[in-house]
């Protein structure tokens, strides 16, 4: 079997560069989810609880959403 040949600098990498850019924006959303998840459960916990005991996560999908966008309003109001 002859060895492989080096890739050329225009030669794509097999599509690896894209699978690692999604994986960074996954791993980023990830990141951002579960802060917001520690925020809630230290400054809500009775919503947590509620959601656990009942099983609705609409409540907690709702404080989520709005955690999050506080965050990033306060983020963009740096700028």
């Amino acid at each position: 079997m002859p060895p492989a040949e080096p890739l050329s600098e225009s030669e794509p990498r097999d599509g690896m560069d894209r699978v690692v850019g999604i994986g960074v924006v996954i791993g980023g959303l990830a990141v951002v989810i579960a802060a917001a998840v520690i925020w809630l459960l230290l400054t809500d916990p009775v919503t947590v609880a509620t959601t656990l005991e009942t099983g609705d996560v609409s409540p907690l999908v709702r404080q989520l959403a709005d955690v999050i966008f506080t965050a990033i309003s306060g983020l963009l109001s740096y700028l």
